[in-house]
């Protein structure tokens, strides 16, 4: 067995969704399983119905305990729920909150102890798994206080378009409270770090979105991009980030300005996500910033409306596996370099790499 392998922790999502046939479909190739370990966290039990449910007879997975027993050329599931578990395609339910919790928990806990590699989550229900344990509008701020993370970044990622949120979830009416020059500088920090040691991304150069139509037109349409956004792109700047802008978000999602820039920086959410989406369609990955360890999710819900219908795409979700086996290698190796500066030398330039 090749214990160096990548190991993948999965987590099942809600029970009642379609996050256990986006996982099987995802992992059906078995020569996938020559690249990294997989390691699902939820219940066989509830893998059987769902298989049954999707008519899929060939994907059998093996049971451990641990994540330490894993076998690298099976997938793998520790069985986080009791035998009394209850699917319910398409509704949300008590249960498959808690069912959704249980996985995370534990999953966690693994992946801060260093028994996985790299966090793959399946989409949640955020009403549904809201208890006193979980307290938080979804996956990334729970993730961001269990790694004890002063500042995360929602990053969502695609071949040829990545975009993160100054505010992330959080009501519209509430948005302008988050539009600060230390968040917006936060971000872009974050933002930059990522490009470079996770993306290996050497001069980032980052678009920074206004807040208001036509990024204020001057302050006709708005005052926060004169008194807020402008100042903290010039500290960013100060700091050696090449940060640029502020651009009017219509403008530069529909123009060909994007391919001269590596990343962008939204104010909110529906102003990133939204053209993201559109553009992206179902190839995209939401990429989480900021974190000690690497995580990763589809960048779409748990689809109620066709659970248990075998209509679910899995690329979203297998992207969300490539990027974070890729993302864990190169931060490695970023973090190697940074042990040994030698191994950045290029006999072909006779120049040093950054």
């Amino acid at each position: 067995m090749n214990e160096n392998k990548i190991k993948v922790g999965i987590t099942q999502g809600d029970i009642n969704g379609i996050g256990y046939e986006i996982i099987f479909k995802a992992l059906s190739d078995s020569r996938l399983l020559e690249s990294f370990t997989s390691v699902i966290y939820g219940s066989s039990k509830v893998a059987a119905y769902h298989r049954k449910a999707l008519n899929i007879a060939n994907f059998s997975l093996n049971n451990i305990r641990t994540a330490e027993e894993a076998h690298p050329k099976r997938v793998n599931v520790i069985n986080c729920l009791g035998d009394e578990v209850r699917v319910e395609l398409g509704k949300s339910t008590t249960i498959a909150g808690e069912a959704a919790f249980k996985a995370l928990e534990l999953a966690v806990a693994d992946i801060k102890r260093g028994a996985i590699d790299v966090l793959v989550t399946a989409p949640i229900n955020k009403k549904n798994i809201q208890s006193d344990k979980f307290n938080f509008p979804g996956h990334t701020e729970y993730l961001a206080q269990q790694a004890e993370s002063d500042e995360v970044l929602m990053l969502m990622v695609s071949d040829d378009l990545k975009v993160g949120v100054v505010s992330g979830h959080v009501p519209l009416k509430e948005i302008t409270q988050s539009i600060t020059v230390d968040n917006i500088v936060d971000k872009l920090r974050i933002l930059d770090s990522t490009l470079r040691v996770d993306f290996t991304i050497s001069k980032p150069r980052i678009a920074v979105l206004g807040l208001n139509p036509h990024a204020g037109d001057q302050g006709v349409l708005g005052e926060e991009e004169e008194n807020i956004i402008i100042p903290a792109i010039n500290k960013a700047k100060e700091e050696g980030i090449m940060a640029l802008g502020p651009y009017a978000a219509d403008g530069l999602f529909g123009s060909s300005q994007l391919k001269n820039f590596d990343a962008i920086l939204a104010m909110y959410h529906d102003q990133g996500l939204a053209p993201f989406k559109t553009l992206v369609f179902t190839n995209g990955v939401n990429y989480t910033a900021g974190l000690p360890f690497i995580r990763t999710s589809p960048d779409h819900g748990t689809a109620y409306d066709i659970a248990g219908l075998n209509k679910a795409d899995k690329d979203s979700f297998l992207n969300a596996i490539y990027l974070a086996v890729d993302a864990y290698k190169n931060r490695k190796e970023n973090q190697n370099l940074a042990k040994n500066p030698l191994k950045s030398f290029d006999k072909k330039d006779l120049d040093y790499k950054e």
